[in-house]
């Protein structure tokens, strides 16, 4: 059963089609938005011009000021308003480029009308119009990613975007820059937050016992199989399974898991029937899977299957602003566990945080900081304790 989504507010439509334009106007229009048009990215500017929108849901190719152009007309006169882009001619990779730029939500026709509504409803929430924010996760689905970083923002756009569609997501990162808190804010933003997100660290268990996690396996099926057991895709039917450290899965396992990813079903070792599931798989690796490629540790048709959208995250180093940002909100946390007030770093400590190689990012960083609190008994850390942490 699909939700109506009812919502308020100002919505400037703007497609060079006249049925499409009377098309999307009833569908936004029965919703509860307020729905003016315009057949061109003239007329639009002149539109706004008269009187400022909530949201503007724009068609991309037009003759004369295309979508992409209006957005940029309309960005330099008014930053904050969202921007939706609409075309039969986009894709993925198009749509994350879009949102690099700036655009709020891009969508490939045909569109679900209810995905359609959604985000419409999650741009003029941002105008304050609409009292249905929720429809957005806003600021929720990325909770506990601390960053003020320019790349670290792009990043997280283009997850935002990511997380509207089904598309299989492979997440590249250094160990301890927090690939798993990214897959879980993707999850959270998703139409299947409400599902369960299941991880699996395919480097932590032996290839042996590794099918049996990922699939399940039925009663007998091997010496102490004494119960049937249901496997990570399974627990995951309607959500998300995360497969951190894919690079570490074996071979003949990488066959099994493509097949799983085609066909849509699952078979328990030792079962003789297939199941179903509906899954949404998000990848991580610290390994360079092209390397790995080419040296026939990894499968290329796996490696097309889940490398969808691939989204980098950048090392601790690379984002050095967020360390300051990074060390209050830890310190914060630590003082509630540690039952401490919140000690501070004295500002040559803070220097050589900033300063720091960071070989372990930001798990490196965190441990670093509890090990401080845990030892210091000032209410300010010197940079003494640093210096000797960071050796």
């Amino acid at each position: 059963m699909t939700t109506q989504t009812h919502a308020t507010g100002d919505v400037l439509l703007v497609d060079d089609d006249p049925d499409l334009l009377k098309l999307i106007s009833l569908r936004l229009t029965s919703a509860g938005f307020r729905v003016r048009t315009a057949d061109s990215g003239e007329t639009a500017l002149a539109s706004i011009a008269v009187a400022r929108p909530s949201a503007v849901v724009s068609d991309l190719r037009m003759p004369g000021i295309d979508g992409l152009q209006l957005f940029e007309a309309i960005h330099r006169q008014d930053p904050s308003m969202p921007v939706i882009i609409l075309t039969a001619h986009g894709t993925i990779p198009d749509a994350v480029a879009a949102t690099q730029r700036g655009v709020f939500g891009f969508l490939t026709k045909p569109f679900d009308s209810q995905e359609l509504l959604q985000k419409v409803a999650a741009a003029v929430s941002l105008s304050g119009d609409d009292p249905t924010a929720a429809l957005t996760n806003t600021g929720q689905w990325r909770e506990g990613i601390i960053t003020r970083s320019p790349g670290m923002e792009d990043l997280l756009r283009q997850a935002r975007l990511v997380a509207d569609s089904d598309a299989s997501v492979l997440i590249y990162g250094e160990s301890g820059t927090g690939k798993e808190l990214l897959a879980r804010a993707i999850h959270r933003a998703s139409r299947r937050s409400a599902k369960p997100m299941v991880g699996v660290n395919c480097g932590a268990i032996p290839g042996e016992l590794l099918e049996s996690e990922l699939f399940g396996h039925a009663r007998g099926a091997f010496t102490g199989a004494v119960a049937s057991h249901k496997g990570k895709f399974q627990a995951a039917d309607g959500g998300t399974l995360f497969l951190d450290e894919i690079g570490d899965m074996p071979l003949p396992l990488q066959v099994k898991l493509l097949r799983v990813l085609q066909e849509g079903e699952v078979r328990p070792v030792g079962a003789t029937q297939s199941e179903p599931v509906d899954v949404r798989v998000i990848s991580a690796t610290h390994r360079d899977l092209d390397a790995q490629k080419a040296a026939g540790l990894f499968r290329e048709d796996l490696y097309y299957r889940l490398n969808v959208v691939s989204l980098r995250l950048p090392n601790l180093a690379e984002r050095r602003e967020d360390i300051p940002l990074l060390c209050a909100h830890s310190l914060r946390k630590l003082a509630e566990r540690y039952r401490k007030a919140v000690p501070t770093l004295a500002p040559e400590a803070m220097a050589l945080l900033v300063a720091a190689p960071w070989p372990g990012n930001v798990r490196q960083l965190l441990n670093l900081l509890e090990q401080a609190v845990a030892l210091t008994t000032t209410s300010v850390i010197p940079a003494t304790t640093v210096q000797n942490a960071l050796k």
